[in-house]
């Protein structure tokens, strides 16, 4: 049974989809924050439906918010939101973004929701509790040879930026089955439900990959950063797999 936090980041999300889908193609005033990333109405309005709808039942949780910051990080559980994740796609009504809502609990990543509002899909996870897209469960893939794999990319700027680490993934790239970049959310449920094995990123901050770690690893996968550390809230890389090929991949990529 879900739990109370499970649930309502579920109503949150999907809250903050609908209200999304009502502003998608409505060409959106696009402010450029200090960072250079995009804001418009949506992303704002998005997280204050999130925010009120989270803070009402657990008052006493921190909250960090890619549009308010950080609130309350002390607290031993702390949501992690991402009320538009994609906003440039959303700019450019290509439908490849999402709401991103993760729990973080005592520094452990334990609740994950992702949706997806322009695909009307929503997968989601509770350690201990297994992962779930549209409601079924879902489990990644069992193929365990390079060579079979299907690999998916995404924000790889510092890899291209790095003579090193281009060379390893470009010899990555000749042995695998199959290459795509799908990018955002996409790569991650078809990585949790086995249509893809592999997902390399970097350029990334933990806002993107919160909710998803937790969904990825309830289906049987790993998820670390492109060095094989756990992912916290300095992550800024993602080796994603369905657990066979995490070894041999990290140290494709590691050298």
């Amino acid at each position: 049974m879900p739990s109370k936090e499970l649930t309502a980041a579920i109503e949150a999300a999907q809250a903050a989809s609908a209200l999304i889908q009502q502003l998608y193609r409505r060409n959106l005033a696009v402010r450029i924050k200090a960072d250079k990333s995009p804001v418009t109405e949506a992303d704002v309005k998005a997280e204050e439906t999130i925010y009120g709808l989270l803070r009402a039942r657990f008052p006493s949780y921190g909250f960090y918010g890619e549009e308010s910051g950080r609130h309350a990080m002390d607290a031993e559980s702390i949501w992690l939101v991402d009320p538009l994740d994609g906003t440039k796609s959303f700019v450019r009504e290509a439908p490849f973004f999402s709401t991103q809502i993760a729990l973080m609990r005592a520094g452990e990543l334990v609740l994950g929701v992702s949706s997806a509002s322009v695909y009307g899909e929503i997968a989601w996870a509770e350690a201990g509790g297994g992962a779930f897209l549209d409601g079924k469960p879902v489990r990644v893939s069992a193929v365990s040879q390079v060579a079979d794999a299907f690999i998916s990319t995404g924000n790889i700027g510092a890899l291209a930026a790095s003579s090193a680490a281009w060379g390893r993934f470009g010899a990555l790239v000749g042995r695998v089955g199959r290459v795509r970049g799908y990018g955002d959310f996409v790569h991650y449920h078809l990585l949790v439900r086995g249509a893809l094995d592999v997902v390399i990123e970097s350029d990334v901050n933990i806002l993107d990959i919160a909710a998803v770690t937790v969904i990825v690893r309830e289906a049987g996968g790993v998820f670390t950063d492109l060095q094989g550390r756990a992912v916290g809230l300095d992550t800024t890389s993602v080796l994603a797999t369905n657990a066979p090929l995490h070894s041999p991949v990290l140290a494709a990529m590691k050298g």
